[in-house]
């Protein structure tokens, strides 16, 4: 006769359950387990030898060890809990069991982390083609994911890596959210951002997503806020950032006292963020700062149309000549918005309409609602 302990090890272990209500075959979780295992890097048996394990685990309630325990989690999903492979006295208070199950949700691992960060840079690369209103909502998946993994993540490096990619992603995903006209959703998406980048320890993330948050000030008509939060971010980096976020700090004021209408200090910080930026070029430490001389002609001609100086026209004519057909879409439809207002502001209004209307053509296929507003003025007038 068994045990009572062997009986009650098989009452607690929930795999067989588990894997019935998934519908799987025995077959997909082997595969599964050692897809998890290949993510970690680490060495498995046999198909036969880890059948053999996982037959005595579902049939035999057999002990799971550690480094298996991981991988089921994975696996399914769930907690070391849920799947009955931790043992808690019948007395144990609520509380404890919902702090036991909070403890084993995450295990982090940077293997673990660099899958999420490749994810967040196939949803950058996206959202430059498509816009945001085709990937946001798996942006903010994602985004939820990653916050779940580093709330319930135990200190350590690990961990502040996850927090640096869910600043970046968090950024990603409230940018998005601008660009779709949702300002309460951007403001709050770079409030997570804010706070996971001081998280991280990574200057670069969170003074990126700070002065980024202006943005959201400046489409709520609220310049001079913009432009203070923008120097706060500028005066928090100093010089512990790379050249190319101090370029992007100064282009960014530079657009905000062109907002606020400040000709000559918006030209001062465009000039000297050309300066800083020197020739540009790629920094891999900053994947979602994307700055070289062609894209800071065109950010200049964006400030220069805002203020109505017709000289806007050549930084913008130069940069939408080396903007790649189809690879910058929202990008290319707010170029062709500046474009519209420096011909107007030369007083061209047939090349200014013919602008217009292709940036709105843009617009219709990235769903951007901020150059659809834009669109809106330019076509009225």
């Amino acid at each position: 006769m068994e045990s009572a302990e062997a009986e009650g090890a098989r009452v607690s272990n929930r795999l067989a359950q588990v894997r019935a209500e998934r519908g799987w075959k025995k077959a997909t979780l082997l595969h599964q387990i050692r897809a998890a295992a290949k993510r970690r890097k680490k060495p498995m048996p046999s198909d036969a030898s880890l059948a053999r394990r996982v037959a005595i685990w579902e049939n035999q309630g057999g002990a799971v060890s550690d480094f298996y325990r991981e991988l089921l989690c994975d696996v399914y999903g769930m907690s070391e809990v849920e799947l009955g492979l931790v043992e808690l006295p019948s007395a144990m208070p609520l509380e404890s069991v919902e702090m036991v199950q909070r403890l084993t949700l995450s295990r982090l691992d940077a293997g673990l982390v660099e899958l999420l960060r490749g994810h967040t840079q196939s949803i950058r690369m996206l959202d430059r083609r498509l816009g945001g209103p085709t990937i946001y909502q798996q942006t903010a998946a994602h985004v939820e994911q990653i916050e779940t993994l580093v709330q319930n993540a135990l200190p350590g490096v690990h961990r502040d890596a996850a927090a640096d990619e869910l600043s970046q992603a968090a950024a990603l995903a409230g940018w998005q959210a601008l660009d779709l006209g949702r300002l309460a959703d951007a403001w709050r998406l770079h409030e997570v951002a804010t706070t996971a980048g001081r998280e991280s320890g990574q200057m670069a993330g969170l003074v990126y997503a700070r002065a980024q948050q202006a943005f959201v000030l400046l489409d709520a008509d609220r310049p001079t806020d913009a432009h203070a939060v923008i120097r706060s971010a500028q005066e928090e980096a100093g010089t512990a950032v790379p050249e190319m976020l101090r370029a992007w700090l100064l282009a960014a004021e530079g657009e905000a006292l062109a907002m606020i209408g400040d000709r000559d200090s918006a030209r001062r910080a465009l000039d000297a963020a050309a300066e800083v930026l020197g020739p540009g070029g790629v920094d891999e430490s900053l994947p979602f700062v994307m700055l070289d001389a062609g894209h800071l002609a065109r950010w200049r001609g964006n400030c220069l149309a805002r203020l109505g100086e017709e000289d806007a026209i050549d930084d913008l004519t130069s940069a939408l000549g080396v903007m790649r057909e189809g690879e910058y879409g929202r990008a290319e439809a707010s170029l062709r918005v500046d474009l519209a207002l420096a011909f107007r502001a030369r007083g061209d209004h047939t090349e200014s309409r013919a602008h217009a209307r292709r940036a709105a053509e843009l617009a219709g296929r990235t769903g951007s609602e901020r150059q659809k507003r834009r669109i809106a003025d330019l076509l009225s007038a």
